[in-house]
């Protein structure tokens, strides 16, 4: 569907100009892309994106125009960089009408595509530092999307005011936790269906790190000695069955596989737990700044 082995240009404005990146276009139809793409923008050591050019524009209004279509700098840049049949992201409906007409180009804009124009803003000191110090306040988008939908999964009231480079880097850890977490959901529940096959145990109303430590006990040689937490407690009857099933499963599931999967789960439920905690308390540090500020510019 996007061609050139799914990886896109994606064209970025800046307050003086337009930026061109190449990215990973497969990540924006990925399921949950709208809430994952932001989390890969949180921190100046990740490289999502390769700037691959940048120009500055005295009259930009006019490199992008309905009425006269493509400047022919900007068409240069463009057409220079991009390849044949690669698709171009932009960051305004009428960016992708002008484009497509003036250029033949096919351009991506959706929800997702801004999630990406987000991240790019939220990393321009890292890739475009000379244009971030022209960056007003009005220009910032303090929160997008998958950032909103992370802070209020977990019951933060935050308002796009109060959000500062601390609080977007403990919910990209938390929102990097959560997927660690999901992206074996697949896999479990594939693997689950043993444990009604061969113990008769239904295992659909169990969490992920629950199901995972059931086939770490079936799966993995004495699992049981090996995972945390009370057990009994943790499985009820079932706990018994998986212990004396255990051996039924032998070459049905791999060890390593178990293994990784249980650990990777929970290495990242501990560190999500303490990533929570630590966003509490910057969510009330910020709310406290934001009501005293608006108090003091309610006073007469």
């Amino acid at each position: 569907m996007l061609g050139n082995g799914g990886v896109i240009m994606v064209l970025f404005e800046t307050p003086s100009g337009f930026a061109l990146f190449s990215y990973d276009g497969l990540k924006l139809f990925q399921p949950d892309a709208i809430h994952n793409v932001w989390g890969e923008f949180v921190k100046d050591f990740m490289r999502p994106v390769w700037l691959k050019g940048f120009k500055t524009f005295k009259d930009k209004a006019s490199a992008l125009n309905l009425d006269t279509g493509v400047s022919e700098d900007l068409a240069t840049m463009i057409v220079h960089m991009i390849k044949p049949n690669q698709k171009l992201a932009v960051g305004k409906k009428e960016y992708k009408i002008i484009i497509e007409r003036y250029l033949g180009i096919y351009c991506l804009y959706n929800a997702e595509v801004m999630e990406l124009m987000w991240g790019l803003k939220n990393l321009m000191p890292h890739y475009l530092p000379d244009e971030n110090s022209k960056v007003t306040k009005v220009d910032c988008l303090p929160m997008c999307e998958g950032m909103r939908f992370l802070l209020n999964s977990y019951g933060f009231d935050v308002k796009p005011e109060m959000v500062n480079e601390s609080i977007i880097e403990m919910a990209g850890l938390v929102n990097e936790c959560d997927y660690n977490v999901k992206k074996h959901a697949k896999e479990l529940h594939y693997a689950g269906e043993l444990l009604k096959k061969i113990s008769e145990i239904e295992f659909e109303d169990w969490d992920l790190l629950k199901l995972a430590t059931a086939l770490m006990i079936v799966g993995y040689p004495k699992g049981e000695q090996i995972v945390a937490g009370n057990l009994q407690k943790l499985f009820g009857d079932d706990y018994s069955t998986l212990v004396k099933d255990a051996p039924k499963y032998k070459d049905k599931l791999r060890e390593v596989a178990c293994f990784r999967v249980y650990e990777e789960m929970l290495w990242a439920r501990k560190l999500r737990y303490k990533g929570l905690r630590r966003l509490a308390t910057l969510v009330r540090k910020a709310r406290e700044d934001f009501e005293t500020e608006q108090a003091m510019r309610n006073q007469p």
